[in-house]
């Protein structure tokens, strides 16, 4: 089983705040995403900045798309992104148009979705998924629990890379033990903690105490 990889999710409203962030911790997390509230604020020039500081760094682009996943995908790509994300209420014909611009296209898992869209989408080549606890969710008083750990497993044995997101800290980590998740997505896990390069690193140095 390979060591999860870890993510930064830039979920800024203002680009200088998210180099900032990326700048201190981009040696140490595995994937730099912009995120959805980023790319709303200054589109996909914060792509083209990511990638001028962080050649060869895997870049995600959240734009969490549900249509023109065609265009969407070639301007995000254009831009130096590797990745972008489809809601998984998209039509499977907009994934595959994205896939077919972009190296890899995941699903984000949010609201009302069921195993037989995700067979749907593994079927059209797209074996990437996001599994969520919503931001707003969260903050209603919602929390990690077996329920997520056997979605994820499930999601896991169908073939899909699973990553998961959605108010993570350290300790978070602990529900998944031997459980093949593919990237742990983290944004004010890491960006609002008192020191941003600390949190980096108790997440990597958690990865491979779990995983190892």
């Amino acid at each position: 089983m390979a060591l999860p990889k870890l993510q930064i999710a830039c979920d800024h409203n203002d680009l200088p705040s998210a180099l900032a962030d990326i700048k201190a911790v981009g040696d140490i997390v595995d994937i730099l995403e912009v995120g959805t509230v980023l790319l709303l604020q200054v589109g996909d020039e914060a792509v083209k900045c990511f990638r001028a500081l962080f050649p060869d760094k895997e870049i995600v682009a959240d734009p969490k798309c549900a249509d023109a996943g065609g265009t969407v995908a070639q301007n995000l790509k254009n831009a130096g992104a590797d990745y972008m994300t489809c809601i998984c209420s998209a039509a499977v014909a907009t994934m595959k148009a994205a896939a077919k611009e972009i190296d890899q296209v995941q699903v984000e898992l949010y609201g009302d979705w069921t195993y037989e869209q995700a067979q749907e989408w593994l079927d059209s080549g797209i074996d990437q998924a996001i599994y969520h606890q919503s931001r707003d969710a969260l903050l209603a008083g919602g929390s990690w629990g077996e329920k997520d750990l056997n979605k994820v497993k499930k999601l896991v044995e169908m073939g899909f890379k699973v990553s998961v997101t959605g108010g993570l800290d350290v300790n978070t980590l602990d529900l998944f033990k031997g459980v093949d998740v593919y990237t742990f997505i983290t944004g004010r896990g890491i960006t609002q903690a008192e020191d941003p390069v600390k949190a980096a690193n108790e997440f990597k140095a958690k990865i491979v105490e779990l995983w190892s």
